[in-house]
């Protein structure tokens, strides 16, 4: 795990951003980054927990809870709410436009398509309202989420 998570590769920034706020970057939270960063799915502080879990069998649910919540303050993850009353995470991957993307997220079935097509026209005119509400407000945007709600083809074709 040290090499990996070490001074090279996804772990390099990880830990700059943890000695930069003052913190120091755990076995359990190297895990629950590792967990995220494997992930496909977006995941509940409960998954989360299940597969740290069985890496490292001595940590607790609200150790991970209280990881998400630093991890979020840094940063380093999105929490997302879709609406089911489970808050959901997903690792940031920082300035990678490429695996930047918005959610698609059915209000019948609770299906989350992530879809990343039509990301340029959608941040030029994001980049221009950022820009106008920094200025308006005085306010530094570092991020945003887009999230569309709707009914997914399956539940439409079951509707109709």
């Amino acid at each position: 795990m040290s090499g990996r998570w070490g001074e090279r590769g996804p772990g390099k920034r990880w830990h700059r951003e943890f000695r930069g706020g003052g913190y120091r970057i755990t076995i359990p939270r190297q895990i629950i980054l590792q967990v995220l960063d494997e992930s496909k799915k977006h995941l509940s502080a409960e998954d989360i927990f299940l597969k740290v879990h069985q890496i490292y069998p001595t940590i607790g649910l609200t150790t991970v809870y209280r990881t998400l919540e630093l991890l979020v303050g840094m940063g380093l993850v999105f929490k997302f709410d879709f609406g089911d009353g489970r808050a959901r995470y997903e690792l940031c991957r920082g300035d990678d436009s490429s695996s930047h993307h918005h959610h698609l997220v059915c209000t019948n079935c609770g299906r989350i398509i992530d879809y990343a097509e039509f990301i340029e026209e959608e941040l030029e005119l994001i980049n221009k309202t950022k820009q106008e509400l920094e200025k308006k407000y005085g306010f530094e945007i570092r991020n945003h989420t887009l999230q569309f709600y709707g009914l997914c083809k399956r539940c439409k074709a079951i509707k109709e």
